[in-house]
């Protein structure tokens, strides 16, 4: 392969730029004009902030911390009794600590989100739960969250006199529910799934040409797990009620936050605020949505709580303070005292784990299927009932 001659100079010739070599000067010259604009248009904002945060009243700003705690409380009591109702009981110590941990992970770190579900689902392994009540679990309480997020939203656009149908509300309630009596069936019916995955198996293991009984093995397993889950009705109004306590005691703090630099803001305003930060959360991005929840905050604020824009700052600095940083801070500290020391032997465990409980349910199946054939070898035999004797 030829190589490129060395320059006479030393080195190798310099490479020869591109046509539009001159365009990244130019952004980069627009990138430091536009920030030198924006400090210069909202510096005033910021000082008149900056001055809101120096008057800050500290009741308020109490309230919004114990808030903040109350609502992390709620969502690791939900943790709590849906674990409860697939038979695995923990203490709220345990399920807090947990939950600290998992938010600490899911705001600070790059993909937290799936941190964070992994460092939670191994956890509620250790706790005793199958593979299936885990992820049952993690599915279910963030299905109650995500509901709750939009009742608050669409109660924000109704009250501020939106064009929300209430219609929509409703609906979104009854699709909790009708969810909720769903998984109640499904664990008081497992034989439905079984029929059912007994079909679909069926067919497609003929389109594959593999045996008729391909796959259901671990279906059974599954089932098996899954019939340890029995949502009854106390479970889940206890998930709906510790779930409805996680989210408005997270709307608290965020009005708590508010009125602690001196605001007042509407109930829709903050109502649709919460909900659209909540929102924004979710995109992947920066870790806990830093710069664009904060934007959409300020927005949301000054144009539904009717609150200026300096206030608007403040308070979302606030809240960002207590529901992002504090609970940063108390998170990871939770995890360095309580989880760290253990987690280089998570593999093993999770590989010493699995092996057990597929050799426990190995030999139930096995003493099952025993027991199956002697009944069909040696089937039971009913003495005929002896007639008394005749008196004649």
């Amino acid at each position: 392969m030829a190589q490129p001659e060395p320059d006479p100079r030393g080195g190798y010739p310099d490479r020869p730029r591109g046509r539009f070599w001159w365009l990244k000067w130019v952004a980069g010259a627009l990138l430091v004009t536009l920030l030198v604009g924006e400090g210069v248009y909202l510096w005033p904002r910021l000082h008149e902030s900056w001055l809101a945060l120096t008057e800050i009243h500290w009741g308020w700003l109490a309230l919004c911390i114990v808030a903040q705690a109350m609502s992390l409380s709620g969502y690791s009591r939900v943790q709590k009794q849906l674990l409860h109702a697939g038979g695995v009981d923990v203490s709220q110590r345990k399920s807090l600590s947990v939950i600290y941990g998992s938010t600490a992970m899911a705001l600070t770190l790059p993909a937290g989100q799936v941190f964070s579900t992994a460092f939670t689902y191994r956890e509620t392994r250790r706790w005793g739960a199958t593979p299936v009540v885990a992820s049952w679990q993690l599915a279910i309480s963030g299905v109650i969250a995500a509901a709750g997020l939009a009742v608050i939203g669409m109660t924000g656009a109704l009250l501020v006199g939106g064009s929300v149908s209430p219609f929509t509300l409703l609906f979104s309630v009854a699709g909790l529910v009708a969810l909720m009596y769903a998984g109640r069936y499904v664990s008081a019916h497992p034989e439905s799934i079984e029929g059912a995955a007994r079909w679909v198996l069926t067919r497609v293991n003929r389109m594959l040409r593999k045996p008729p009984e391909t796959g259901m093995n671990a279906v059974r397993t599954t089932i098996e797990q899954l019939d340890s889950v029995q949502l009854g009705k106390r479970d889940a109004a206890l998930s709906l009620w510790w779930s409805a306590v996680h989210r408005v005691a997270d709307v608290v703090c965020l009005g708590a936050a508010c009125f602690a630099v001196g605001a007042d803001p509407v109930l829709a305003g903050v109502l649709i605020a919460f909900a659209a930060g909540k929102a924004v959360a979710t995109i992947p991005g920066a870790p806990g949505g830093l710069v664009y929840v904060d934007a959409t905050l300020i927005a949301a604020l000054t144009t539904a709580a009717s609150i200026s824009a300096s206030q608007a700052v403040a308070a979302a600095f606030v809240y960002r303070g207590v529901s992002f940083i504090l609970v940063a801070i108390v998170g990871w500290i939770v995890f360095a005292f309580l989880f760290r020391g253990r987690q280089h032997v998570d593999l093993e465990y999770d590989v010493e784990l699995e092996r057990r409980e597929t050799t426990a349910l190995q030999e139930r199946r096995t003493v099952a299927d025993a027991v199956d054939v002697r009944l069909e070898v040696e089937p039971l035999e009913v003495e005929p009932q002896q007639r008394p004797p005749s008196p004649e």
